[in-house]
């Protein structure tokens, strides 16, 4: 029930290649062959490779930078929790007015109605 449909592949034919003509004319011919008595090129110098790196950490942390780093994360984490603790009280303050909203609303429907 849950395993996917996969639709069948394209059984669209293969294009036909004798209604395109080739590209015979289009050509580039050879480049000819040099007779004459020259020194060739120099060829260009082989660059050396860069020394590979000594293994060492990507970062290098001194005491008063973790200290630092530590205190940024916690004050990150405390303002962050700030924020969501916040928004969940308006939330529930929310919830709690629309729930007394409704319990007075049905008190005064209620009066309403008995007094018919």
């Amino acid at each position: 029930m849950f395993t996917p449909k996969y639709p069948t592949p394209d059984t669209a034919p293969t294009p036909d290649t004798s209604l395109v003509p080739p590209l015979t004319g289009l050509v580039h011919p050879p480049a000819p062959v040099c007779d004459c008595h020259h020194t060739p090129a120099t060829p260009a110098p082989t660059a050396t490779p860069a020394p590979a790196p000594v293994g060492r950490p990507g970062v290098q942390l001194t005491p008063g930078a973790l200290v630092v780093a530590v205190a940024g994360g916690t004050a990150a984490v405390l303002v962050v929790g700030a924020v969501l603790v916040s928004m969940l009280l308006a939330v529930a303050i929310t919830a709690g007015s629309v729930a007394l909203l409704a319990v007075v609303l049905r008190l005064m429907l209620n009066d309403s109605r008995k007094g018919q």
